[in-house]
């Protein structure tokens, strides 16, 4: 944890599950029940390497979102698509939310997997209505596509439990806010000392 001692759990996904509730709870973010579970269990399932990697020939690798728009615009079938578009959704949340100091290495940043997740979530919502697979784990999609940026902050918050904030983190924080408009890095902004200012604001589109 950021003060230094190590948590021991006895269960990953308890462990996610309790710190998902605060974090909401900090937030203000209400999720339904089914929307937390299937979060948790995203959390869980990629807290492994080979579960959020894919092999490769040269090892495992994380392919660019552009790919996997592509791969889901391009399936032969529905039920294809709908895991493209799944594991699309799934990536872009897990890396906005646990890995956004990331970015700063890299020439896509947070809002551009906010906006590509939360609208592959949206289009799997949408291709789940009237289906088989629709009702429970379609209300999840969307309810999933329309908090996007609040899960965001959600998990935000527990990755940075587990971490002191660096300068460059700090930094990070700050462009965070001025592109996407975070509440949750506005307010740790504040808590570290700093005061977000309106105007510098940034807008960008997709």
């Amino acid at each position: 944890m950021s003060d230094g001692t190590v948590l021991k759990v006895a269960s990953l996904e308890e462990f996610f599950r309790d710190e998902l509730h605060g974090a909401a709870e900090k937030q203000r973010l209400a999720l339904d029940g089914h929307t937390e579970h299937y979060v948790v269990n995203l959390l869980t399932t990629f807290s492994r390497a080979d579960a959020f990697f894919e092999p490769t020939p040269t090892g495992p690798k994380l392919r660019p979102l552009a790919l996997m728009l592509a791969e889901a615009l391009g399936a032969p079938t529905l039920a294809e698509r709908q895991h493209a578009l799944q594991r699309m959704g799934d990536v872009s949340l897990f890396i906005a939310g646990f890995l956004p100091q990331g970015f700063a290495r890299k020439l896509v940043d947070v809002d551009y997997h906010i906006a590509m997740g939360g609208r592959a979530y949206g289009s799997l919502a949408d291709s789940t209505r009237g289906s088989a697979r629709g009702g429970c784990i379609g209300r999840v999609f969307a309810e999933l596509a329309a908090k996007f940026g609040a899960l965001v902050d959600a998990l935000n918050e527990i990755a940075a439990a587990a971490r002191p904030p660096s300068h460059d983190e700090l930094m990070r924080l700050y462009e965070v806010w001025m592109k996407t408009g975070s509440p949750r890095a506005a307010g740790r902004l504040r808590m570290l000392g700093v005061e977000p200012a309106a105007s510098s604001r940034v807008r960008w589109s997709h």
